[in-house]
């Protein structure tokens, strides 16, 4: 029995058993990863995985499950047993869990490769690692630590459901880490850098890594031997695409995920700000708008169904400052009486889909970032972060700046030591004044759920404009 028929199977005999709703996803995911420490190669990290997936409702309980015995009688034993766990689990249920009408979807899709992963062997891999690490020596930069890794995976998908949802997919990826420590004297600063994209090693060619990683180890550099101190008080602040990203992130995207809202994230990942009866309320001033777009090609975060079924699309989390949209998978649409918007991922098939970001960023302006610094006449331009905290429920934040520089009259003038920029959600959001159209992205790995799901996400924007926020130290 082929591998979609074990999950048809799956699907139908949970049907047969009494399950009210059920849905299957195979999942085969091809992986390699090269990497090097301080110029030596490192073993390198091959893996296939390939398992089944089972969601079923039973008597308004709903038990997840999986497998990676791919044959009928383990697949049809996994079926019961999750039969007989979800039945058990009815008997203390007090809300039926429901899940919102979506429509049945048909569809296959493949992300295109034109350096096809499969025909890079590990020679040329590994040379890329060297070039990159031979361009980092090469800066006259003391770094005491390096750490770089290159890495790529092929993900087929088949999902199933009694609904009469068939989607097939198949998403190739490619990735390269940085991280590294920069040393002048007594003082340092470590700098971690992703790249993720969906698509083959045709996606390296726009990284331009041999310029790149040497262009940070020398920014880092120039800020430890020239910094100054932050200027103290209260100034005007121009947050760059990668800082601008990772607020987006965690203050709009993960507050703004239902399952949060409705508290079944409270005691493993957080809260939020929000509760489910605040669409339209106002958190930023009229300029700022957050979306969140799984469909942007070759994207970290790419996919055209999520892993519901659900036809993806793009949201729009914030429109001008005010609250419009939420992160919805069906349970939590059912809930709050809306229809899904394809925001449920899973890690793998062994892991229960959840309400995710995917590539979440602020719209762009009008203006160039240099008209946007030629409004400042005092303040701090930050343009990568070192480290990042934010509570619980996203409300208080701070972001350390890694290369920062002063900005005098308009222009950009000494580089800044460890700026930090501690404010609230509101704060931040209410003092952007003014957004260009720069904007970039910056892959990274995002963690929810318990057992913990990191799943590949862009974070970007424009730079932005804040007006009159206080530094802290």
């Amino acid at each position: 029995m082929s591998n979609q028929a074990l999950a048809d199977f799956a699907v139908k005999h949970a049907l047969e058993l009494g399950a009210s709703y059920a849905e299957a996803r195979w999942e085969k995911t091809s992986a390699n990863a090269f990497s090097m420490k301080n110029g030596i190669p490192q073993l390198g990290d091959f893996e296939d995985v390939e398992g089944l997936g089972v969601k079923l409702f039973f008597h308004g309980a709903a038990e997840y499950c999986s497998t990676d015995w791919m044959d009928k009688e383990h697949v049809k034993k996994l079926v019961e047993d999750g039969v007989r766990n979800a039945a058990a689990s009815s008997k203390l249920v007090k809300e039926p869990m429901l899940l919102s009408s979506e429509r049945t979807v048909k569809a296959k899709f493949e992300v295109q490769q034109k350096k096809r992963i499969q025909n890079v062997d590990v020679d040329e891999k590994f040379e890329l690692l060297e070039n990159v690490d031979g361009a980092l020596i090469e800066g006259k930069v003391k770094i005491p630590a390096r750490y770089l890794a290159l890495y790529d995976s092929i993900t087929e998908k088949y999902f199933v459901n009694s609904d009469g949802s068939r989607i097939s997919s198949v998403t190739p990826s490619v990735g390269f880490l940085l991280i590294m420590t920069v040393q002048h004297g007594a003082h340092s600063m470590q700098r971690h850098l992703q790249f993720n994209e969906t698509g083959g090693y045709e996606r390296l060619d726009a990284w331009n890594l041999e310029a790149a990683v040497p262009a940070e180890a020398k920014a880092i550099q120039k800020v430890l031997v020239e910094g100054v101190a932050a200027p103290k008080g209260t100034v005007d602040i121009v947050c760059a695409p990668e800082v601008v990203g990772i607020a987006c992130h965690e203050s709009v995207g993960h507050p703004f995920e239902a399952d949060r809202i409705l508290g079944r994230e409270g005691a493993q990942a957080g809260e939020s700000y929000l509760s489910s009866e605040d669409i339209g309320k106002r958190i930023g001033s009229e300029v700022p708008t957050v979306v969140d777009d799984p469909t942007l090609p070759n994207s970290a975060g790419y996919y055209l169904y999520d892993d519901e079924g659900v036809q993806a699309r793009r949201k729009t989390l914030m429109v001008n400052g005010v609250v419009a949209e939420l992160l919805l998978n069906r349970e939590s649409a059912y809930k709050l009486e809306l229809g899904s918007n394809g925001s449920a991922r899973a890690m793998d098939y062994e892991s229960e889909p959840l309400v995710r970001m995917s590539n979440t960023f602020l719209a762009p302006g009008e203006c160039s970032e240099e008209e946007l610094l030629e409004d400042v006449k005092k303040g701090v331009y930050i343009k990568s972060f070192t480290e990042w905290n934010i509570d619980d429920k996203r409300m208080h934040q701070r972001y350390v700046g890694c290369e920062a520089y002063l900005i005098e009259n308009g222009e950009l003038g000494k580089p800044v030591k460890r700026v930090v920029l501690e404010t609230t959600t509101p704060d931040f959001w209410g003092a952007v004044e003014l957004v260009a159209n720069n904007v970039a992205f910056f892959a990274g790995t995002c963690g929810k759920g318990e057992p913990m799901q990191g799943v590949p996400v862009w974070m970007g924007g424009p730079s932005v404009k804040l007006k009159g926020l206080r530094l802290g130290v």
